[in-house]
């Protein structure tokens, strides 16, 4: 099997209600138990994408799965639980929680923009990491969604040379390792390996 490299055009993300209600996430990428299905919260796999929290508010109970997650705009987001605070006020530094721990976040500077990476922990392994312009990074086999935030990127793996328009992506099938060459711009970059 080959290597794959897809764009993903913004005018096909889906906008899904959170599970609590209290907000809209754009999903960029996923998969799903029932693909006549697609977004539904109990049938989800793994996915990727972005949100804004515009208040402080209770995040969705999502026990069973691993969660990341990464501002992209904005700062001053803190993720309160009941054991400790997860310090999120910087941009675009990645942290990882589980599902089911209670949190409400708290806004210090107003609302963030958001990139969110789920995946079931029976069936999925994920990381999220942010390439900065010149970086590399070694991709092993799986699924990548390379995710351009805030600006256009330039990338080189395998499957050539890509250049991500800002708020669209690059998602990678990889049945090898490869090197992810960060040409230009600040990449998010969302990786989810099947068990």
């Amino acid at each position: 099997m080959n290597n794959i490299a897809v764009l993903i055009d913004p005018a096909g993300y889906r906008q899904t209600p959170w599970k609590n209600g209290g907000g809209v996430t754009v999903d960029i990428a996923g998969a799903f138990r029932n693909d006549a299905r697609a977004g539904r919260w109990d049938d989800m796999i793994w996915r990727f994408g972005w949100t804004t929290i515009a208040k402080p508010a209770p995040f969705s109970d999502l026990s069973g799965f691993d969660r990341m997650q990464v501002v992209v705009r904005g700062h001053g987001l803190v993720l309160r639980t009941p054991d400790a605070d997860i310090d999120v006020r910087r941009a675009f530094e990645p942290v990882r929680f589980k599902g089911s721990t209670p949190i409400n976040s708290q806004l210090e500077n107003g609302p963030v923009d958001v990139v969110n990476l789920m995946g079931d922990s029976r069936l999925t392994k994920i990381d999220l990491r942010v390439l900065q312009s010149g970086a590399t990074l070694a991709l092993t086999p799986g699924i990548h969604v390379l995710y351009a935030a805030n600006e256009i990127c330039s990338v080189a793996v395998a499957t050539g040379g890509h250049k991500i328009a800002t708020d669209w992506a690059l998602r990678l099938d990889l049945t090898t390792t490869e090197t992810l060459h960060a040409k230009s711009g600040r990449l998010i970059v969302g990786s989810v390996f099947l068990q």
